[in-house]
Order: structure tokens, then sequence, then C-alpha cells
């Protein structure tokens, strides 16, 4: 079987680490705009070979791991090329504009949506980790839109690779991933700025911060070229969710200035029930 992965970074390249470790025969091709990621693919044993683009025709599975703006223009490219038995899916994380871009396609049947939910804030081939998607969901979309049995065909995949599937249509998907995780790498990119701002005058800021500083700001070392298109096409989403943020900070302002540390009290209270939620997330 041939498995071609375009985008040779931390999900495409985990995907093909899981691939070859449950397919041993498989042959595993990479595809990347940037040469030495397909050299450094190599030579981690990430990929078997590189390929280009054209390649896709002898391809039974192609994973497009790319930023979503590249994904919405390659897609219908894929479609046009990939043989009649091939599945071909996407982990973006916006949902609704990739499923538009190849509604109408006459292979619309061999496309499967996808967005695992799992990662970490490197990117390039040596971020790719063996067994990154156990335990983690895998939302699809428009899955009624793909053929039953290449749908058994990713799902087998998945499945093996220890993903649990959640099935949800592509609206939905970018109202909610709006709020856990478009809105949290906005967050952190924006306190880490405040930090670097501020850090000009004073150096002890850094030399004071600690393990929860660390963890807040992790998410500030993702890719800007990853980020700001799904910043872009989720945009409608992701505004929304910032004016409610704002609302929360702007309302935690207020109170502290009048001195209502009661009220605060109460606000961060109401808010540790999060942990009973990210416990059950767990099990």
């Amino acid at each position: 079987m041939n498995i071609y992965v375009i985008g040779i970074g931390l999900i495409g390249g985990s995907i093909a680490l899981d691939s070859k470790a449950l397919y041993p025969q498989t042959k595993i091709f990479g595809i990347d705009s940037n040469e030495d990621h397909i050299k450094e693919a190599i030579a981690l044993g990430v990929v078997d070979e590189g390929a280009v683009f054209e390649d896709v025709a002898k391809a039974d599975f192609v994973i497009v791991s790319v930023p979503v703006d590249v994904a919405i223009v390659l897609l219908p490219k894929i479609l046009d090329i990939i043989p009649d038995a091939a599945i071909v899916f996407d982990v973006g994380s916006t949902k609704t504009p990739i499923c538009e871009a190849v509604v109408n396609h006459p292979k619309r049947r061999n496309f499967i949506a996808t967005h695992p939910i799992a990662g970490t804030e490197f990117s390039g081939p040596s971020a790719a980790i063996t067994g990154l998607f156990q335990g983690k969901t895998n939302i699809i979309c428009e899955v009624e839109k793909t053929a039953f049995k290449l749908q058994e065909k990713a799902l087998w995949l998945f499945n093996a690779m220890g993903m649990r599937i959640r099935y949800m249509d592509a609206k939905s998907h970018d109202k909610h991933i709006a709020y856990v995780s478009h809105l949290s790498h906005i967050s952190s990119f924006m306190l880490g700025k405040t930090v670097i701002n501020k850090e000009k005058d004073e150096q002890d800021i850094f030399d004071m911060a600690g393990s929860g500083f660390e963890s807040t700001v992790r998410l500030a070392k993702s890719s800007p070229a990853m980020w700001t298109p799904i910043f872009k096409q989720n945009k409608k989403q992701v505004v929304k969710t910032l004016e409610e943020y704002i609302a929360n900070l702007s309302k935690f302002k207020e109170l502290l200035e009048n001195e209502d540390y009661d009220a605060i009290y109460s606000e961060m209270e109401s808010v540790n029930k999060i942990k009973e939620i990210l416990n059950g997330m767990k099990k």
C-alpha cells in the first residue's frame, strides 16, 4: 500500500510513524514544499522516500497536513488525479472552508474531512511522535458524503491509531473549536506579547517566571504560518469568542478596581468546576 503525506510536520509526520508501525509493508512517501523537510524526514525514518505532487496518482491513502489556506487549494487538485479506490483526508483545524472547497468535486466521495485533536507547540519532521493520537478525539465532518467502503478504510486506520471518533457537522466544529483551541492560542500569543513588551525594561519578569507562566504561554511557540490562516478562515467564530473573553476580563478588572474581593473569589470558585470537566475528558 502507498501512503502519501503532504506536509511532513508534527501531525503528518506522526500519522506517518503510526502508519509505518501498523502497516510494516506499506511505503510512506513524503511531499513537502521544503526540500530540507523531506531530507530530514527520510533521515529520521518518518517517511521512506520523497515524492512530487503528481505521484499521488499511485496513492492508496493521501494525508493532507498543510496550513488550511493551502489545503483548500490542494484538495481539489489531489482529487483530480487520485485513483478511484484512494481515500484522502485532511487534518485542518477549520472544517467549513475545507468542505466547501470540494463540495461539488466529482470525487467528493473519496475525501473525508477530519480534525485529530492532538499536537504540541513544535513543528517540522523532528516534532513527529509515535503514538501521538492514542486516546485522542478525531472529529469527522460530513461523513455521509464519503463512500462507505472508503470510510471503513479510513476509520480502520484511525481506530488502529487509538483515536476516539466523534461525528459533527462542519459549522458546529468551527464554532466549538474556536472556544477550546483557537481562543487558547490567541490568549497565549497575547500574554506572551504583553510580557515581552514589558521585558524591555524589566528583565526581572523573566527571571521570576515559573512553571505557571511557561505552561500558559506554551502555545505562543506555535507556528504563525499555520495559525494565521486558521484565524482567517474561522474569523466569525473567533471574533465572537474574543468578545466574550474580553467581556470577562473587563469584568474581572472592574471587580479588582472596586476592591470587590468576595466577588473575585466567587468568580474563581465557580470556574474551579472546570477541573471536573477536564478529569472527565481524561477518563
